[in-house]
């Protein structure tokens, strides 16, 4: 199954995550599919940036974010716009 995700970038206790298309069964920061942005929980308000027209588009072939990308994915309005993601 392919998977919306976070994958964990920056110095040890200073992370920033990129959000990426990856398979389900890779690791954390293994080898993805597609990058689609980056969210920086360190600076106020948090900086989130993530090309919608692509989630949206990985989001209408089936792809399942995490609990924590879906958040993101609401907060940037490309969660409810999907078609597959009232379904899923």
């Amino acid at each position: 199954m392919v998977r919306i995700r976070l994958r964990r970038q920056g110095a040890k206790k200073q992370p920033t995550y990129r959000v990426v298309v990856a398979d389900q069964r890779a690791p954390r920061d293994g080898r993805i599919v597609e990058n689609l942005g980056f969210f920086n929980p360190r600076t106020e308000p948090e900086t989130i940036q993530i090309d919608v027209e692509r989630a949206r588009y990985w989001l209408g072939v089936g792809a399942v974010p995490s609990l924590a990308v879906e958040r993101l994915l609401k907060s940037t309005g490309a969660y409810e716009a999907a078609p597959a993601a009232a379904a899923g």
